[in-house]
């Protein structure tokens, strides 16, 4: 779940709630709520998360999840396929690649929020 792994990523840095909302330009409170689940992080804040502890967004949004099995994994595939069409465009402008990976992430996140309700 992404609240533990926020928590026990910062603690293993030896980080505080503090450091973390500086480094991502939020509170330590909105940190504080992310590591209780009571409320997501933004795609950027995600991107950045990752970045800061040198981890993929795949791991911290549970995408490298060993208990899906390969139907789990062919039914996102399926969904990203279905959603992420080549070509995309907003304004008659396509998409930049750092656009549809934002979009990737976002789906993603439907996509586990959804299915493991199934």
């Amino acid at each position: 779940m992404f609240s533990q792994k926020l928590k026990e990523l910062r603690l293993n840095k030896n980080y505080t709630q503090e450091y973390v909302g500086k480094i991502l330009h939020v509170s330590y409170k909105t940190v504080g709520a992310w590591e209780r689940g009571t409320r997501q992080p933004t795609v950027e804040a995600i991107q950045g998360i990752s970045k800061l502890f040198g981890v993929s967004t795949d791991y911290l949004l549970d995408r490298e999840n060993k208990t899906s099995n390969n139907s789990d994994e062919k039914d996102l595939k399926d969904f990203l396929d279905q959603n992420l069409e080549k070509g995309m465009t907003y304004a008659d402008k396509e998409l930049t690649e750092e656009d549809k990976e934002r979009l990737k992430i976002a789906l993603t996140q439907v996509f586990w929020k959804y299915h493991k309700k199934d």
